[in-house]
């Protein structure tokens, strides 16, 4: 009974946020506040954490916030600049000449160019660059932080140049070789629902009759480019290619799905000004490929700002330990935020060469920035200090065996949620690897299962469950001018999540049937 209280106990504050957000409707920092409270009182109360350990993990968690919010403002920066010079208002007119189908623009946006993105960019990029152009082609601002949110989950795993799969690998000691395979292809499979639940939040049933064909073209080659390169040993830039394959392949394909485009006809938008609006994105992706691929240059950039702290073993007073470690390692100048950075700078001088700002642009940039980043930052540091404590307490090892345990001989129906739960508490497939490898691998043992499976149920829940971490969720509603109503998000994402992983679920369970 005292293990199933303790269970019940360690889910509270998860419960605090859902029910805060989705019958409540409180924005994310407010119920990120809630739930770091819930988590503070009941680790100090019921699990042993002691006033020094609260301390220790709330440092933590300061510098794995500071992490994240460095992209956070600096892709709202980049946005900024861009909105600013209407390059935003330019994309929005320009896409329907290319077609003027709603489910096809929402295809190409929300799918493969957010999995790009989340390639070369990683934690909130996708949302927060694609929402805007979303809303400038006229769909709602719900939709529009929706559909990128669905779009990009695939491809977590084996984006972020691969940083989620390289924790999994470094955690298990399994060779990367080895655990690719079967994460690249439950991945591939969730990225055909991906792409359906993109056209049904778009434009419905109708958009997934129409576009079919496009839809399959697409995930097949999505799906395997990323699947190739994986198994080859180029899982760092899996999710890249596998996002440049769908554009590639929309772009041809969207000449047969140009949709009514007379309304557009009368007032054309010229190559070159869409060429112009597009400096920001083309200077994010160049300077991406530079930092990323030009090992000498990374190498002397990565040397010159490092910001990093080794933290002490921490011990409850009922003995749960969380061994002494370095924190996040943060490269200041090869970070994804400094990439974003030095493409706002570039673009924001290429704009301004045009002469496309008006006297006084770089203040609205600074103050614009500055009032969106505002609200999701506090919900952010609350949400990552929450999932800290819960961590250092021991409390997320607990939700963790218990679901193991309760579920027995049907452990691998499991194992995906144990992956969502992690990225839900910690913001990210990352965190969730790190947190719940160990555990994923031992129980496979325990219970005679391939650990290369179990491992890729783990992170494709992880990779697809991060999508509905509220601290993703306050990025994308920040973009979109929905600040405050993250719960609207998150209630409008968990269903098509939960048949996501429900599939993944299922493919892990036929994967382990064969193997055995």
């Amino acid at each position: 009974m005292s293990l199933i209280i303790d269970w019940f106990l360690a889910l509270t504050p998860i419960l605090v946020i859902l029910v805060l957000m989705v019958v409540f409707r409180w924005g994310g920092a407010k119920a990120g506040a809630a739930g770091w409270l819930a988590a503070i009182l009941i680790a100090a109360t019921r699990f042993g954490a002691e006033i020094d350990l609260l301390a220790l993990a709330q440092t933590k968690a300061l510098f794995l916030s500071l992490d994240v919010l460095l992209i956070i403002w600096a892709a709202f920066f980049l946005f900024q600049v861009a909105d600013e010079a209407g390059a935003i208002k330019t994309l929005g007119r320009a896409l329907p000449q290319l077609t003027a189908d709603r489910g096809m623009q929402a295809l190409l946006i929300s799918w493969p160019f957010a999995s790009f993105l989340q390639g070369v960019g990683g934690f909130g990029v996708p949302v927060a660059v694609t929402a805007p152009l979303m809303i400038g082609l006229g769909f709602t601002p719900l939709v529009a932080v929706v559909a990128p949110s669905l779009g990009h989950g695939w491809s977590v795993t084996f984006g972020s140049l691969g940083t989620s799969f390289q924790a999994m690998v470094a955690a298990s000691g399994i060779s990367g070789y080895v655990l690719a395979a079967p994460a690249a292809l439950i991945l591939g499979l969730a990225g055909f629902g991906c792409g359906l639940m993109v056209l049904h939040v778009a434009d419905g049933w109708s958009a997934i009759r129409r576009l079919l064909v496009p839809w399959f073209v697409m995930s097949v080659l999505m799906g395997l480019t990323q699947y190739w390169l994986a198994t080859n040993g180029m899982w760092s830039i899996g999710g890249f290619g596998g996002g440049m394959a769908g554009l590639a392949a929309g772009f041809i394909l969207v000449r047969w799905y140009r949709g009514n485009q007379s309304a557009d006809q009368t007032q054309p938008i010229k190559r070159d000004a869409v060429v112009l609006a597009f400096s920001a994105y083309f200077a994010l992706i160049a300077m991406t490929m530079l930092i990323s691929f030009v090992a000498p240059l990374n190498a002397f950039l990565s040397q010159i700002v490092v910001i990093q702290l080794k933290f002490p073993e921490m011990r409850t007073a009922l003995g749960y330990v969380t061994p002494a470690e370095f924190g996040r390692r943060i490269n200041l100048l090869v970070h994804a935020s400094a990439v974003l950075m030095y493409a706002a700078v570039i673009a924001y001088l290429v704009y301004r060469r045009a002469g496309l700002y008006q006297p006084g642009a770089l203040g609205r940039i600074a103050n614009g920035t500055l009032k969106q980043v505002i609200t999701s930052s506090i919900g952010i540091a609350a949400m990552v200090g929450m999932a800290t404590v819960m961590s250092h307490a021991g409390m997320t090892e607990i939700l963790a065996r218990g679901l193991a345990q309760g579920m027995g001989a049907l452990f691998p129906l499991a194992s995906p949620w144990i992956g969502v739960l992690g990225a839900f508490m910690t913001g990210s497939n990352t965190n969730s690897n790190v947190v719940f490898t160990v555990l994923q691998k031992r129980t496979a043992d325990l219970l005679g299962y391939s650990a290369a499976i179990i491992l890729a149920a783990q992170t494709s829940g992880a990779a697809i469950g991060s999508v509905i971490a509220p601290t993703k969720i306050i990025v994308g509603a920040s973009t979109a001018g929905l600040s405050g109503k993250e719960g609207l998000i998150l209630r409008s994402l968990l269903l098509y999540i939960a048949i996501l992983i429900a599939g993944v679920s299922l493919a892990t369970w036929v994967l382990i049937g064969v193997m055995r």
